[in-house]
């Protein structure tokens, strides 16, 4: 069982920056792929970016590609989404995510943390 506890939401102007954390505890930190997921209320959970085990491959939604980065550090046990040059549409609960498929699919979320980007 993998415990996920996000930080770093909050207030932001458009254009400026923040920093979102994920801490994680329980299972092996190492075995599981990360990522990061937004919802807006009245919509689905979309996918931001994700990273593998080793932090050698990332991957990124359109919308975000060139302004947000993950990375990870698996001796803290801890995920990181660097995010620059926000946009209200940006605006969103943030929910981290650990993921491990072996013959069975693992799949833990946080509890969420929320951006506000205003105009």
């Amino acid at each position: 069982q993998v415990q996920l506890v996000e930080s770093g939401g909050g207030l932001v102007q458009a254009g400026g920056s923040l920093r979102l954390s994920c801490a994680a505890s329980g299972g092996t930190f190492t075995r599981y792929a990360m990522g990061w997921c937004r919802q807006v209320p009245g919509k689905e959970r979309e996918f931001v970016a994700s990273i593998s085990t080793t932090g050698g491959i990332t991957n990124y939604a359109d919308s975000v590609k060139g302004r947000f980065t993950i990375s990870r550090d698996n001796a803290k046990k801890m995920v990181i989404l660097q995010m620059n040059s926000v946009k209200p549409e940006d605006t969103a609960v943030y929910y981290c995510n650990a993921r491990r498929v072996t013959f069975m699919t693992y799949n833990y979320w946080g509890q969420g943390t929320q951006v506000t980007v205003s105009a």
